[in-house]
């Protein structure tokens, strides 16, 4: 179980993500990112065979008998499938629900994805200055093996490449 800002208790899964999640993660794109991926632009990878998103959701349950549990996207996780390897796309997580371990979850369902498919790893690129996703990222088993130079804008910062290998 996980707490909201010191609220009831709730529970969080990992799911991959669907049609339905679009909008949600579509707005945590536009919190979390300068460069946002569009509605449209998440909608096309999802239906495309070599992308896989997986969702982190923050279930509550209801008081009332004849009412469902609510339930929320509170992060997710999206990598592209090339040849033998995953590349993260993004991972992302509401303010409301950081340091949950919702980001914890969702990587280590993207590890499992990797494992059945018997990839080769993992690897991703995140700004060298956010020391917390290179923290969680080091957690999960990845390791430092590069820079990418100016690779972000809006800032312009370079990139440090990661890895985690499977085989």
């Amino acid at each position: 179980m996980l707490t909201k800002n010191g609220s009831d208790a709730v529970k969080l899964s990992v799911r991959r993500m669907c049609k339905a999640d679009l909008l949600a993660v579509a707005q945590l794109e536009k919190e979390c990112f300068a460069e946002a991926w569009s509605e449209n632009a998440l909608t096309e990878s999802l239906a495309e065979a070599n992308y896989v998103f997986f969702v982190a959701v923050v279930s509550k349950p209801s008081c009332m008998a004849d009412e469902k549990d609510t339930e929320e996207i509170a992060g997710y996780v999206g990598a592209y499938l090339a040849a033998d390897e995953l590349s993260i796309t993004n991972v992302a997580v509401f303010p409301s629900y950081r340091r949950c371990g919702a980001a914890n979850q969702l990587m280590k369902a993207l590890d499992a994805f990797a494992q059945e498919k018997n990839l080769y790893g993992i690897t991703l690129e995140v700004r060298v200055s956010n020391n917390a996703a290179i923290a969680l990222y080091e957690k999960n088993g990845y390791e430092k093996s590069g820079i990418r130079k100016g690779f972000y804008s809006k800032p312009k910062e370079d990139a440090l490449i990661m890895w985690k290998y499977f085989q």
